[in-house]
């Protein structure tokens, strides 16, 4: 619940530029999918290419953010979130400079906004470090909520691709970029009392947790096999269903974890019945 003792626990501002820095990452994270069509079009991708240019990101997004986690450890999130930042709005401004004129060049594009995928891994710590045990809940799902970046991607980039052409919506895409990446820097400041770094072999001990394999498994399934499903057998309902089979098995296995997994996996079961 939020309440004045909320706001007085933590760092609203940390908490503010947390969440636009998620926002707008991850509406350029996404941002291929929705000029997909353009882009096609003025490369001549077929099918499996463009499937391809779709995943990209999605696949670099999932692999930095292991990188990302781990500096965030050891220099910290504010840090770790500028250097990223600074890779995404120079890979945009090079791209709409240059442009974009093969297939390599644009699945390279791909994987540098696949570091803005990565700023889960930045802007959650970041916030929740600043407020005590009893309130990070609230402080992950308002910074969570920047997940909400992959809509605006959604709901605006086809139609300026339209009236000004794609290339030209990767430049403006970098403008709330640099916005928020200014907000990062004066509002967004790390905990007083950051945890200790731990060694590159502990951090693979995660593995042995089945829960997180199970869930990472269907994600990574998820970013990038649907559109070789459609490719493949002329529908995403394969996919899908492959996807529903997953969430089923993770929801039984789980019985016995803690609450926060079985309603996380029991809402993923819902949408796997609906499926």
């Amino acid at each position: 619940m939020i309440d004045r003792a909320f706001f007085k626990a933590g760092h609203t501002p940390t908490l503010f530029a947390a969440f636009f820095y998620f926002d707008m990452s991850f509406m350029v994270w996404v941002i291929l999918g929705p000029l997909g069509v353009q882009i096609a079009n003025d490369l001549h991708l077929d099918v499996g290419q463009k499937g391809l240019m779709v995943a990209v990101p999605l696949l670099a997004g999932a692999l930095v953010r292991v990188v990302n986690g781990t500096f965030v450890d050891r220099i910290g999130p504010k840090t770790t979130g500028l250097v990223g930042q600074s890779i995404v709005i120079a890979g945009l401004v090079f791209a709409w400079n240059f442009g974009v004129h093969s297939f390599g060049q644009i699945l390279a594009l791909g994987v540098m906004l696949g570091i803005a995928g990565s700023s889960f891994a930045v802007a959650l710590p970041l916030a929740s470090r600043r407020y005590p045990p009893q309130y990070q809940g609230v402080a992950l799902g308002i910074a969570g909520a920047g997940n909400s970046g992959t809509v605006l991607a959604a709901l605006f980039a086809p139609g300026l691709a339209l009236a000004y052409g794609w290339i030209n919506v990767l430049g403006m895409a970098a403008i709330p970029l640099a916005i928020a990446f200014i907000v990062y820097i004066v509002c967004a400041k790390d905990a007083p009392n950051q945890p200790p770094a731990k060694g590159l072999l502990e951090y693979l001990s995660v593995l042995r947790i089945g829960d997180a394999m199970t869930g990472g498994i269907g994600g990574f399934y998820l970013a990038s096999s649907l559109g070789y499903s459609k490719q493949f057998t002329g529908s995403y309902q394969f996919g899908l269903l492959i996807l529903a089979l997953l969430a089923m098995v993770a929801l039984v296995g789980l019985t016995s974890i803690k609450g926060r997994w079985r309603i996380t996996w029991g809402a993923v079961g819902m949408s796997a019945a609906r499926i």
